[in-house]
């Protein structure tokens, strides 16, 4: 998978499309991300003792890593990955468009 945790991202399909977030989570074996602050459901929470209060938190649920595309960090604008050999000669993401390191 070409995309890693804190990574910046934006959704290109779904009921987020066009949002922007930065990777919390890479669920690596079934290939799904969860990106902060989108693809939210509630839960709803009973209250534990009786200091405690029941609250609804709203949780960013994982969604298909095919759904999203990096953002390059030069022109800000969405892009695919690709990789190159870099001066060191490790391997190193390169963005399509622009060629920049990521």
């Amino acid at each position: 998978m070409k995309i890693k945790k804190g990574d910046k991202v934006i959704v290109v399909t779904g009921k987020d499309k066009g949002k922007t977030g930065v990777v919390e989570r890479v669920l690596i074996k079934e290939n799904r991300i969860v990106v902060e602050g989108l693809n939210t459901k509630k839960r709803h929470t009973k209250a534990g003792k009786k200091s405690e209060k029941g609250q609804i938190l709203e949780i960013a649920m994982p969604f298909d890593a095919t759904n999203v595309m990096l953002i390059d960090p030069k022109t800000k604008k969405q892009t695919r990955i690709g990789y190159q050999i870099g001066k060191d000669g490790k391997k190193v993401r390169v963005a399509k468009k622009s060629g920049t390191n990521i």
